[in-house]
């Protein structure tokens, strides 16, 4: 009997790092993976400020723990140097707060068997319900699939060897998730309100497209403010007084505390730092009268290109309608003038629907390494998913305007 060698794989010219801060990674090597992407929440500048400011750190039951992916590359010297050409912004958590993906059940049927349900791993931008997470990859790679199954393998050997009990990844590029079902990720659908623009030339021919009763609904609320004196102005990048930050902190630990009960998960100094980090991109909607030196209320949005992303709120006093114009009808009003193709009002209910928000799926991917757990919560995902989608349909029934329904994958 004759032993046959087994062929000798190429080593991989690939390495893989483990960092527990984003400030130990290169802003400029990180954001040429990132600022491609739809999603501006992904980008180096924010992620260092909710780990800066001291909102993702341990402390809080946010331990980063970002997974960077090296590539050895020759020089025009020839020494061979090693170039970033992915990277997964990930967490250990130690809870479920923060997320808006609500897995509480989950860890309640963990307990009840016996098993650790904390620490998990979790891949999405702090505190940020808004579609767009993924591994951000360089076009310079030849084969970007292979990268990805590679951070898929380097996840499953980082979760075996400290026993964590799962992978999730949270509000995921729907595109992406295509992609990983491949390996073997569960899909959990859920659903968010997103306005498409349908090619609007002003808010007047928005108005159009709803039924003569709700077009007079918003009509009454948008004259709501003038009867108030009150006039909505929105604020870009530079023209943002530097004071707003602060007083927008104010307004949402206010609403937090009013609304929201524990839900306060940012502190003051993320919205300063805003100011010298992310300014370029925020877009500030505010209720102002004349005369006074500050709003009475207002919203902070963030701009990427043609998506928009409504994030906080709040006021100093109840005015009636102040909220719908600061958090949607002024900000629907710039984004047409500024050809804005989607609007993501953020987290909230059904309110929405009325005001030209359709239920819109999205996505998060889990992998547990429980069996126990894998064989009781992954049948009850598809029961979920369906409901999911019957519910979506029947919110879009229900929309008081003629606008084409969301597709639903």
């Amino acid at each position: 009997m004759f032993w046959t060698p087994r062929p000798i794989s190429p080593p991989s010219p690939y390495s893989f790092t483990w960092i527990d801060s984003i400030n130990k990674v290169d802003r400029d090597a990180w954001n040429e993976l990132a600022i491609k992407l739809k999603t501006p929440f992904l980008e180096w500048d924010w992620l260092a400020n909710i780990e800066n400011s001291g909102c993702a750190v341990p402390k809080q039951g946010w331990l980063p723990n970002h997974l960077l992916v090296w590539e050895e590359q020759s020089t025009e010297q020839q020494k061979p140097e090693k170039v970033l050409v992915a990277a997964a912004p990930l967490y250990l958590k130690g809870h479920s707060y923060g997320e808006f993906v609500f897995d509480h059940q989950w860890a309640d049927l963990s307990h009840r068997l016996g098993l650790e349900y904390y620490p998990k791993l979790l891949g999405m931008s702090p505190f940020t319900p808004a579609s767009g997470y993924r591994f951000l990859l360089s076009d310079r790679l030849k084969n970007p699939q292979e990268v990805t199954k590679l951070m898929l393998s380097e996840i499953d050997r980082y979760c075996d060897r400290h026993q964590i009990s799962g992978c999730h990844f949270l509000f995921v590029d729907p595109e992406w998730k295509t992609d990983l079902e491949v390996y073997g990720y569960t899909t959990w659908m859920h659903h968010s309100y997103v306005w498409q623009n349908s090619g609007f030339n002003d808010f007047d021919a928005y108005l159009q497209s709803f039924n003569s009763n709700q077009r007079r609904n918003i009509k009454r609320e948008r004259k709501a403010i003038a009867n108030a004196d009150l006039t909505m102005k929105v604020y870009t990048g530079e023209e943002i007084p530097t004071a707003y930050f602060g007083f927008m902190y104010d307004l949402y630990s206010d609403h937090c505390d009013k609304f929201w009960g524990g839900s306060k998960y940012l502190n003051r100094q993320f919205f300063v730092q805003l100011a010298h980090s992310f300014r370029h991109r925020l877009v500030f909607v505010a209720g102002e009268i004349a005369g006074l030196d500050h709003p009475v209320g207002m919203s902070m949005c963030i701009r990427k290109n043609e998506n928009l992303y409504g994030r906080y709120w709040g006021s100093v006093q109840e005015i009636d309608c102040l909220h719908f114009n600061a958090c949607y009808y002024s900000p629907i009003e710039w984004a047409i003038a500024e050809k804005i193709q989607c609007f993501d009002p953020g987290a909230g209910g059904e309110h929405k629907k009325r005001r030209g928000f359709p239920a819109t799926a999205n996505f998060s991917l889990h992998r547990l390494y429980r069996d126990r757990l894998k064989q009781i919560l992954l049948p009850h995902i598809e029961q979920l998913n369906s409901y999911q989608r019957l519910q979506i349909e029947a919110i879009n029934q229900e929309l008081p305007f003629s606008l084409p329904e969301p597709e639903i994958s």
